[in-house]
């Protein structure tokens, strides 16, 4: 590249990430809506063939569900299809005030269960497969132990939280709620209604932020890198659409699994109602990420010490940040591809 052409493409770079729309624009995988209420709308990829095994897309709360089909080329959605599968993806868009009274049951006894049943229906009764991310796979895992009826055939869980003793912070949170026994922090998140989007975005940046300070520096060095540029624009865009808790979501949360650490127990307790993970029979794969700085590696392996009812429970690593490790082609996609096969 030429001098005048090496100044034109920084020039042009710079004022796109300014003033301009962007390095470059959102480019979902086709798809199509099968259903669309509040809370639960139903997306099957295009492209699929009639025969193609199902795979349903569980994303956790706090992360729009475009996460599953970031770009083309982090797409996990596109590589399912390329494999031979069909993906859907249920989305349950934003979370406002007038959402604080849903908690857990709403996504483990209604949102999840319909979305896998219409999922098996339109494709012609068959099971279906489950690839959750973060708390989106502890959801997907909770939905299989509480209704053993329903046509899962599996269930993948990638970076899921399933001990909060493993996780980073746990143990200084609980040391903290014993003062008052946790109720200050319960009583603030109901009267605000939950978890801001606001402040989910502040506390997932404060993650990486080695990510935020070298940001000026990353960007200045790569100017002229356009396709490099495009891909830290596609993390910018994720961040900015993270969306909040309900209220009754993260006091339980906050309740049942950080400070009493329920999940890492095996059984999740919801007022008199008691989900055990013993209880799923389905073959789980489990994928781990040790530089994830959101949910430790062992964190996501302890499940292979509380699933105990599971055909079989695999329990990998991959490389990266909690969200890398989702879109980790060469470690957590083929180990995903392997698994699915394995299971046909």
């Amino acid at each position: 590249m030429s001098l005048a052409d090496t100044v034109t493409t920084a020039a042009q770079n710079l004022w796109a990430l300014t003033f301009g729309d962007g390095i470059e624009a959102p480019e979902r995988t086709p798809s199509t809506v099968l259903f669309d209420a509040p809370h639960r709308e139903l997306r099957r990829y295009d492209g699929a063939g009639a025969e193609d095994p199902a795979v349903l897309l569980v994303p956790p709360l706090a992360a729009p569900a475009f996460c599953f089909d970031l770009r083309p080329d982090q797409s996990l959605a596109r590589f399912l299809l390329e494999s031979g599968r069909a993906p859907y993806l249920v989305d349950y868009g934003d979370i406002t005030f007038d959402d604080r009274h849903m908690g857990f049951e709403a996504w483990i006894d209604d949102i999840l269960p319909e979305a896998i049943r219409q999922v098996s229906a339109d494709r012609g009764g068959r099971p279906v497969d489950l690839v959750g991310w973060s708390i989106g796979g502890t959801l997907a895992l909770l939905t299989a132990a509480a209704d053993q009826t329903l046509p899962i055939r599996s269930v993948t869980a990638v970076g899921a939280p399933l001990s909060y003793d493993h996780m980073v912070g746990a143990r200084e949170l609980r040391t903290l709620a014993r003062i008052d026994g946790g109720r200050t922090a319960t009583a603030a998140i109901r009267a605000v209604g939950g978890v801001s989007s606001r402040l989910t975005r502040i506390a997932y940046r404060a993650t990486a932020w080695d990510r935020e300070l070298k940001r000026p520096f990353f960007i200045a060095s790569n100017l002229t890198d356009t396709a490099t540029l495009a891909r830290m624009e596609t993390i910018d865009r994720f961040q900015n659409a993270l969306p909040g808790y309900p209220g009754r979501f993260y006091n339980q949360l906050w309740g049942r699994f950080i400070l009493n650490n329920d999940i890492g127990k095996g059984v999740v307790r919801l007022g008199d109602r008691e989900i055990a993970l013993a209880d799923i029979t389905q073959p789980v794969l489990l994928v781990g990420g040790p530089n994830d700085a959101i949910t430790a590696a062992a964190a996501v392996e302890h499940g292979t010490t509380t699933l105990t009812g599971s055909a079989e429970v695999r329990y990998e690593t991959a490389p990266g940040s909690h969200l890398g490790i989702l879109i980790a082609r060469d470690t957590t996609w083929t180990y995903l591809d392997k698994f699915l096969r394995d299971l046909s």
